[in-house]
């Protein structure tokens, strides 16, 4: 036979095995029986106040008004919910040890010592866990921290997201900051910025301020507001970041998207278009599609399949390979030049040039051009070799150091 239970306002109680409803009144005090002391309902716990329960909890559900605090572990097989009172106190729950339920809703703060486990997870405010979490959802108003590993289909948290530990979500939607520990993430939203203390895997990552990433990091899409900066290889999809961009190690992908500046520790590797608006530092080699360049690039070797335009400056020591290089005005090349096709702007300053067509807008200066077919606008300036096998033009006041001369076969470059 059932029969509720109820316990008097501040009062002390040890309690067992309850068949039915426990009902407990405003500041009382629960005490288990047995080794550890546990409390077992079959029913409802219905808190009317703040309570204590000095002992693990067992119950099918749990519901409060009021401020909550289990010292033990607290196992509900379905609905745990925790409000405030008519005067807007308490909405507190806390567990010294772990705890496990199907579904969770606190209007407050919800900290648990030990690990967590739940489907779906509702709290107005914040959300600590010391151990490890695992759930379906996790849904929080403010701040959610997590000591141990985290696992979960989706996390959507208006505040902040600090996980210690590794994390598994499959979805990540946060309004301020999210710090990890490496692990694996799916989709990520987040409007403040985004860190990850180790390698990382991810299907895109969207932020409005900062990432950060540490160690062996790939995935797909980065699209971030401000700067992305990785202590480490980085393999993805596309990147378009409205600032600075820092790889300290290789980085492969699709194509990057970068509005201030790119630098890159070893090599960097497109499939797509490179499309920087000021700088690109690359130590080891650049290679992709297309290369376009407001500013300066400097790589050791640059090899683009279609195009190469930069508008500052090009410094290589291997030099530049493409279909099409294109220098902007004023725009200064150190290391040789190899494509079909070559345009120096006005007044652009080139080394050694060797192509297929290569024009040369007026004031402009090179050391040595090799073309099948040169064009040579006035007030330029060679300093060495004109070697063609197809045709020159020039217009006036064009200035040869020595003589050009028509040739049956162009030199290769070589690398000295």
């Amino acid at each position: 036979m059932f029969r509720d239970m109820e316990v008097p306002p501040a009062s002390t109680v040890t309690l067992g095995s309850i068949e039915g409803d426990l009902i407990v009144g405003k500041d009382a005090f629960i005490k288990g029986e047995g080794t550890p002391p546990e409390v077992s309902v079959s029913g409802t716990v219905r808190c009317r106040g703040d309570c204590t329960f000095e002992c693990n909890l067992h119950a099918k559900n749990l519901e409060a008004r009021g401020n909550v605090a289990v010292r033990g572990d607290l196992e509900v097989e379905e609905l745990v919910r925790v409000k405030s009172t008519l005067f807007r106190g308490g909405g507190r729950l806390s567990v010294e040890g772990k705890m496990k339920a199907r579904k969770v809703d606190v209007e407050r703060e919800l900290v648990v010592d030990g690990d967590f486990e739940a489907e779906k997870v509702d709290v107005g405010g914040s959300f600590e866990v010391r151990g490890k979490t695992e759930a379906e959802s996790i849904d929080v108003g403010g701040r959610f921290r997590v000591i141990g590993e985290v696992k979960a289909k989706s996390i959507d948290v208006g505040g902040s997201v600090i996980a210690e530990s590794r994390v598994e979500v499959e979805k990540m939607d946060v309004g301020g900051k999210v710090a990890v520990k490496g692990g694996r993430v799916g989709k990520v939203d987040v409007g403040g910025s985004f860190e990850s203390g180790d390698s990382l895997e991810f299907d895109s990552i969207d932020v409005g301020g900062r990432v950060k990433l540490v160690g062996k990091s790939s995935g797909g899409d980065i699209d971030v507001g401000g700067s992305c900066k990785v202590d480490g290889d980085l393999k993805f999809g596309k990147i378009d970041v409205g600032g600075v961009v820092e790889i300290s190690g290789s980085a492969e992908g699709e194509s990057l998207d970068v509005g201030g500046r790119l630098l890159v520790g070893e090599s960097l590797q497109l499939s797509g278009k490179l499309d920087v608006g000021g700088i690109v530092e690359v130590e080891g080699d650049l290679a992709a599609e297309n290369i376009d360049v407001g500013g300066r690039v400097k790589a050791n070797e640059i090899v683009a399949e279609d195009k190469v335009s930069v508008g500052g400056s090009i410094i290589t020591d291997a030099g530049v390979r493409a279909s099409l290089v294109r220098i902007g005005r004023r725009g200064k090349v150190i290391g040789p030049i190899r494509a079909d096709e070559v345009l120096i702007s006005r007044k652009a300053r080139v080394e050694d040039v060797y192509g297929g067509k290569i024009t040369m807008e007026g004031n402009a200066r090179a050391r040595n051009l090799y073309g099948e077919r040169i064009y040579i606008e006035s007030g330029c300036r060679i300093q060495g070799d004109v070697q063609y096998t197809d045709g020159l033009e020039t217009e006036r006041d064009v200035h040869f150091e020595i003589p050009p001369r028509r040739v049956e076969k162009l030199p290769q470059y070589t690398l000295e």
